[in-house]
């Protein structure tokens, strides 16, 4: 119908899977539905009952609270895509009204804005979220169109970007401090084919650092909006994130410390870079703005290098939710917001696209199961927000926040997830993920079936029956973690030369390609310059990074030491957290004998004794009994 976010449209794939179609369905039946009530309960959709009924006042929620809406209705799009339900089609179509009805005439729409400081509109872009917030309603109405055809939420994202073209550049020069709004652009762009929304969103991404408008909103909070619903609060929470050591503005909060093509580490909020670097990687795709990718590829060396968990979480920071400096990386005090291991994943995917190149597709892998799937608990009705790689015991999902942008965030992306298991470019399939899967689509004008079957993350065998209408190279990726691979086509072995993509160039018309993964369970040290993580490793069965919890272990968690060598024993337990495989560790425990009466004795007369540390895959935690919680422990690493 209409060119696709990603090369494979979410309605091209359809997932039956061991592992994640239990996810999917879930989220489908439970979360998405939950997520609706909680709009409701959160006052989200009554701010757009009464902005629909002119009325001031009454505003609840967090002054960006429209987001939660959009985001909702854009996984409740992808669902549609995927399958017709006729209950959640009208329950899209009444949201879809609500936010037609508060729309104004001129195209422009944000409930905080109409009912609480309707005379300050875009007066506070570091900070009120409106770009942020028209964003994702773009964004939704692109899903919602490319789902049904229908242009009733199309109309509504195409006038409030028509409003922002002309407003922007004119009467206003500035950028948005939370960004978004320049990625949902390009993906207007790309539907309607309309050059002003490419032009926009790259005169954001250019102006970005070059621009003093946030600094002067900064210099001036008394003259801008904010301060009716902050009670005056407005100055002291921005001095927290706009200010440098010595009380000066400081634009890397939001990106606008120097120009995109000047950067080279992450800075700032961690969620608002990947939403940028996103965009800049769209906008690289549509310009072949070389200066800009060369960006891009600075910034993912010192992001994946130096400022990542192994988890693929990003952001250590509580307090700028984001980055700091190279190898700041805490374990029990991480950051590490579910948001922004999505917004890793757009990020991640379009670099995939963009390039061909596998290890994209290794850290999407990464991320998914262990950074993103940690964020949404077994019931699909508890979030985290924050993803510690420790824990006391007193770090638990909950089912909403206040900011409550991290739930249909995860919506979204299981909503959409068969977009990541399969990719096109320059007339090539790529099979990027192994999700069982059945793929329909168009390649260069072959029509193209992939029915893949996987026995992914437990085992490491994928089957591929491949046919198509003319000669089409199917790409398998060979991950980074597989210590040896093979893959065969009816049999006969195929080139495979490492880590990769395996390229088959043939004609195809039934043939099945077998691709088994060999893996390790492996000890990984971090570099020595992450102070928390010195003496200590962390367990892999890729693509999982493992965790230790209390409930599963006879000592407290902090007297296991794993020896840099020992081995693991795999045990699959059908039963235990929706299925898993377990992992029994050798590890050695302080000898309790002798302790009886002291606090302190000569390290001389102290001994060890054998023991096995339990570890599950660090995505299932804390849902079970509550307890301890850690992912690096201590080992004999010097």
């Amino acid at each position: 119908m209409t060119t696709p976010q990603y090369s494979v449209a979410v309605g091209d794939v359809e997932i039956d899977d061991e592992f994640w179609t239990p996810w999917i369905r879930r989220n489908r039946t439970e979360t998405i539905e939950y997520q609706y009530d909680q709009l409701e309960e959160s006052g989200a959709l009554e701010n757009f009952r009464r902005a629909a009924a002119g009325r001031e006042g009454g505003f609840q929620g967090m002054w960006f609270q429209d987001s939660d809406a959009y985001k909702w209705l854009e996984a409740a799009s992808y669902e549609l895509a995927k399958a017709d339900d006729p209950g959640l089609r009208e329950r899209v179509d009444e949201v879809i009204d609500l936010i037609a009805g508060a729309q104004r005439e001129d195209g422009y729409v944000n409930t905080y804005f109409q009912l609480v400081e309707p005379d300050k509109q875009w007066t506070n872009l570091n900070m009120l979220h409106e770009l942020y917030c028209g964003g994702h309603l773009i964004e939704a109405a692109v899903a919602h169109y490319q789902a049904t055809g229908e242009r009733s939420l199309l109309d509504v994202g195409v006038g409030f970007a028509d409003h922002v073209d002309d407003v922007f550049g004119d009467e206003v020069d500035g950028v948005p401090g939370h960004e978004e709004i320049e990625l949902a652009l390009i993906k207007l762009y790309r539907v309607t084919g309309e050059d002003r929304y490419l032009d926009r969103a790259r005169y954001f991404v250019d102006l970005r650092g070059h621009d003093d408008r946030l600094a002067w909103e900064f210099d001036h909070l008394d003259e801008v909006a904010g301060h009716e619903y902050s009670d005056g609060d407005a100055a002291e929470g921005a001095e927290v994130v706009f200010t440098d050591d010595d009380g000066e503005y400081d634009g890397s909060y939001a990106q606008a410390h120097a120009p995109v093509r000047e950067q080279d580490t992450v800075e700032g909020h961690s969620v608002r870079a990947m939403y940028l670097f996103a965009a800049v990687t769209d906008l690289v795709d549509e310009t072949g703005d070389e200066e800009l990718w060369a960006a891009m590829e600075r910034l993912w060396e010192n992001m994946t290098t130096k400022r990542m968990y192994v988890t693929g979480g990003i952001g250590p920071e509580h307090e700028h939710e984001g980055f700091t400096e190279d190898y700041d990386l805490p374990n029990e005090t991480a950051y590490a917001e579910t948001c922004a291991a999505i917004g890793s994943i757009f990020w991640n995917q379009r670099l995939l696209e963009h390039t061909g190149e596998a290890k994209y597709a290794d850290l999407v892998e990464r991320t998914l199961y262990n950074g993103f799937l940690a964020g949404v608990g077994l019931d699909g009705k508890r979030f985290f927000y924050v993803n510690p790689l420790a824990s006391s015991g007193d770090h638990h999902r909950k089912g909403w926040f206040t900011c409550a942008c991290c739930p249909p965030n995860a919506a979204r992306l299981f909503a959409s997830l068969g977009q990541y298991c399969y990719s096109t470019r320059d007339g090539e399939l790529y099979v990027d993920q192994f999700v069982g899967s059945t793929l329909e689509t168009t390649v260069d004008g072959v029509d193209v079936t992939v029915e893949q079957s996987s026995s992914l993350p437990w085992t490491g065998d994928v089957t591929l029956a491949i046919d198509a209408e003319g000669p089409v190279p199917v790409n398998v990726r060979v991950p980074e973690w597989a210590t040896d691979a093979t893959v065969t086509v009816d049999g006969e072995d195929a080139d495979v030369d490492g880590a990769g993509f395996v390229r088959l160039a043939r004609e195809w018309d039934g043939e099945t390609v077998e691709v088994t993964l060999e893996r390790e369970t492996e000890l990984i040290a971090a570099h020595p310059a992450v102070e928390d993580d010195v003496g200590r490793v962390a367990v892999e069965r890729a693509p999982l990074v493992y965790a230790a919890e209390a409930v599963d272990n006879d000592r407290p968690l902090h007297q296991y030491a794993v020896p840099s060598d020992a081995d693991a024993e795999a045990t699959h337990e059908p039963s235990l957290l929706e299925g898993v495989t377990t992992l029994d560790v050798d590890a050695t425990v302080p000898d309790l004998d002798g302790w009886d009466g002291s606090l302190y004795r000569p390290a001389s007369e102290t001994a060890s004794e054998e023991a096995a540390l339990t570890l599950v895959p660090y995505y299932a935690w804390d849902n079970r009994e509550a307890g301890d919680m850690q992912v690096w422990h201590r080992s004999d690493l010097s």
